[in-house]
């Protein structure tokens, strides 16, 4: 089953006669057949669930990203009580990004145990931004994550030794269209070692369009050239990637089964 495991739908852009959904439509034509709209911020909230209510294909996730922190923090009795939405399969995106907010470390790492701790009392899985702050990010995991409900590290563009920490921890890895990417050596070589059983593919769009839409805006469909493009790499035959990455999508997002 190809699935679109992290995309903002809310985030999209059109062109005269496009829409939402023309755009679902285009997905589910190419073969995605499930789509995790992800939310970033409490502002954006009822955006994303209101988009999962209104597709069948299409799940949610609530939280605050961490370049989103200033905007406000959510509690753990908010987390809480908007992960019971019957669409809303995990808490995120959140995490660490010091690349481009180092100033803002504390309140990101707040902000992170807030969702770690949550999700442990929801019973759901952490979608995971990292950036430029590895060993903050598995260090809170550890100490405040609960690794049998675990979560992702999406868009994944660190190293091996930092993914092979986060499988340790339960943790799957997705990657995006980055891996497609003419200077992605690193990634490619770090996509080839995950296990077929912890990886999930995305497109975080509208961000990230894989080659060959690449400077074009992303969209959930293109994540059949992600899915073709690592199969490919990972030496397997498209339809068994799919196989193990719809798997692991329904594994890891329980709700979504």
């Amino acid at each position: 089953m190809l699935i679109d495991s992290h995309c903002h739908l809310d985030r999209l852009k059109y062109k005269d006669g496009e829409n939402l959904d023309s755009t679902v439509q285009f997905a589910l034509d190419r073969g995605v057949e499930k789509m995790l709209c992800v939310g970033i911020s409490t502002e954006n909230r009822e955006a994303v669930t209101e988009i999962a209510d209104r597709y069948d294909q299409v799940y949610a996730s609530v939280g605050v990203h961490p370049l989103d922190v200033e905007t406000g923090l959510a509690s753990i009795d908010d987390l809480v009580v908007w992960s019971k939405h019957d669409k809303v399969v995990a808490l995120g995106e959140t995490g660490l990004d010091y690349y481009y907010s180092a100033e803002q470390k504390s309140l990101q790492q707040e902000s992170f145990v807030l969702h770690l701790e949550a999700a442990a009392q929801a019973k759901l899985p952490v979608i995971v931004h990292t950036r430029d702050a590895r060993q903050d990010t598995l260090d809170l995991i550890r100490n405040h994550g609960d690794l049998e409900q675990a979560g992702v590290l999406h868009c994944f563009t660190e190293n091996w030794d930092m993914a092979s920490k986060a499988l340790d921890m339960n943790y799957y890895i997705s990657i995006s269209g980055i891996v497609t990417f003419r200077n992605a050596e690193e990634l490619r070589d770090v996509c080839k070692q995950i296990p077929m059983d912890r990886l999930l593919v995305e497109t975080d769009s509208p961000y990230l369009a894989p080659v060959p839409y690449r400077g074009k805006p992303n969209q959930p469909a293109y994540v059949r050239e992600v899915a073709e493009f690592i199969a490919e790499l990972k030496g397997v035959s498209y339809e068994e990637l799919l196989e193990a990455t719809g798997t692991n999508f329904h594994r890891l997002f329980h709700k979504a089964a």
